[in-house]
């Protein structure tokens, strides 16, 4: 049987597995990490400021560095006002983006009192109005990712996915969890299924997937068009490659992962890739998350990110790894191999 996949505007997204765009982790050196394993139909930039865009040069700024085998890549814009619009979207065309996906969900205050991210939930004209100026200045496939509110308002919420949907959004990513959820609360999967049958375009879930079988019930409780994967295939870059296989029936080996060793490669794309003031931000919010892969994580977690250089940082999970081995291989064949071809 073929692989089930998503066509947007041209764009084949095979398998219907996204990645989730994280602040300080979905740069180039995790993409590289995903794509070595396999599995991912779409990839993501961090959130990028779409006022800032236009002057960021791709070949230095540690948001847009990227290397041939990021595809296809989707670029999330933050954006308060259509205004910041056109000039974001001619960036984007110059540097080849594949998709662009339009941040409606973040919660952060920060980020809600400028106007963007969820802010633009509670303001639906605002969002219509950039919608609008995006669609008018760009034939990519444009997306939006969304969470399910501030409380459980089902027409708000329906004048809202319909609205994107009429303004021209072609695929929206659903956060399955309100306003204020933390990422302890099961996401509400049930409500991405009300908005499926609210829309004719894909819609894809996220949240809560870690592990196979939360994607099996993500999928059938929700009925989306897909998953997108955020915090679990950080602590396991190798997840997409397992729902690939295990859900959708792509031809990808079984990862077998050594964590010292995809610890290690990811530290070397990180000072490959970034100037020195930036790689040990990222190595510690990388940390953070995989450090939930050992039972005693949090010691890896906490010992780096009270690291002062890269090297101390280096030095102090080396020393960790070395004092627990017998957690340090998964349990699939040819790890050492797909690391090595990265």
């Amino acid at each position: 049987m073929p692989t089930p996949s998503i066509h947007v505007r041209g764009l084949e997204i095979c398998p219907p597995l996204l990645q989730a765009p994280m602040a300080g982790l979905t740069h180039s050196a995790l993409r590289q990490i995903v794509s070595g394993f396999g599995g991912a139909g779409l990839f993501s930039t961090e959130m990028l400021l779409a006022r800032r865009l236009p002057t960021e040069n791709p070949g230095i700024s540690p948001y847009l560095v990227r290397t041939a085998r990021e595809k296809p890549l989707s670029y999330q814009l933050l954006v308060s006002g259509d205004m910041d619009v056109g000039p974001a979207m001619d960036k984007l065309h110059d540097l080849g983006a594949d998709a662009v996906d339009l941040n409606m969900g973040c919660p952060d205050w920060s980020v809600g009192r400028s106007g963007a991210g969820f802010a633009l939930m509670e303001n639906p004209e605002s969002a219509r109005l950039l919608v609008r100026a995006a669609r008018s200045r760009t034939g990519l496939p444009l997306t939006a990712k969304i969470r399910l509110g501030v409380g459980l308002d089902e027409p708000r919420l329906k004048d809202f996915c319909t609205m994107l949907e009429g303004e021209g959004i072609d695929l929206l990513s659903v956060h399955a969890r309100l306003k204020k959820e933390p990422f302890a609360r099961r996401p509400r999967w049930e409500w991405v299924l009300r908005i499926k049958e609210w829309l004719a375009i894909p819609v894809i879930a996220n949240g809560g997937v870690f592990t196979v079988e939360d994607a099996k019930d993500c999928l059938r409780v929700s009925g989306a068009d897909g998953l997108m994967l955020g915090r679990g295939a950080i602590v396991r870059p190798w997840l997409f490659a397992e729902i690939a296989r295990e859900v959708y029936g792509c031809d990808i080996a079984a990862p077998r992962v050594s964590l010292p060793l995809l610890y290690d490669r990811f530290t070397s794309l990180i000072k490959e890739l970034f100037p020195p003031e930036r790689r040990l931000g990222r190595l510690k919010e990388f940390t953070h998350y995989f450090a939930g892969n050992y039972t005693f994580g949090h010691q890896l977690s906490s010992r780096v990110q009270g690291s002062r250089t890269m090297t101390q940082a280096e030095e102090r999970a080396a020393d960790f790894f070395q004092k627990n081995p017998e957690e340090g291989i998964t349990n699939s064949p040819n790890s050492n191999d797909q690391i090595n071809r990265q």
